[in-house]
């Protein structure tokens, strides 16, 4: 009886993708673009954020997550942006960044109503921008990369 050993070359459902689609490039960028510089509010401290440790207390003392949960939360942020932007384990990470945009919903948007906070006049931040990411990455989840992504060239690599 022969064992089969798992080679990463066969991740193949993680790295299919619309090869030939540009929808999912501009999908990808838009993703990058908005949620990087949170990640890197919540890594780094740039853009005004507290860094790594000033977030991992917040996570974890406001919000009441695990050390584990919120250390994903800032590393998925940061670096699955990235990831996304390059198109490398595409589904993987919009389906991590799908899971941490429901959790920012109901745990601290929820609250505040559906609208944005336009004027000042609210206590916080409404979910309309989240139910849109959320979009985002169902569609990335859905078609991975697409064009020039590094999951389509891995994958183009693998096949030959």
């Amino acid at each position: 009886m022969k064992v089969k050993i798992f080679k990463i070359t066969e991740l193949s459902s993680c790295l299919a993708t619309a090869g030939v689609n540009w929808a999912p490039v501009l999908v990808r960028l838009s993703i990058a673009i908005v949620m990087w510089p949170h990640g890197a509010q919540l890594l780094l401290g740039w853009f005004g954020g507290y860094g790594f440790k000033g977030t991992m207390v917040f996570l974890q003392e406001e919000s009441g997550l695990p050390w584990i949960a919120a250390f994903l939360v800032i590393m998925i942020q940061f670096f699955g942006s990235l990831f996304i932007l390059v198109g490398l384990f595409t589904r993987l990470c919009a389906y991590a960044m799908f899971i941490i945009v429901i959790g920012m919903i109901f745990n601290g948007h929820t609250e505040h109503g559906f609208f944005m906070n336009w004027f000042g006049s609210q206590k916080g931040e409404g979910y309309e921008f989240h139910l849109l990411l959320l979009g985002l990455c169902i569609s990335l989840i859905l078609t991975g990369g697409g064009k020039i992504s590094l999951d389509s060239i891995i994958r183009k690599k693998n096949k030959k």
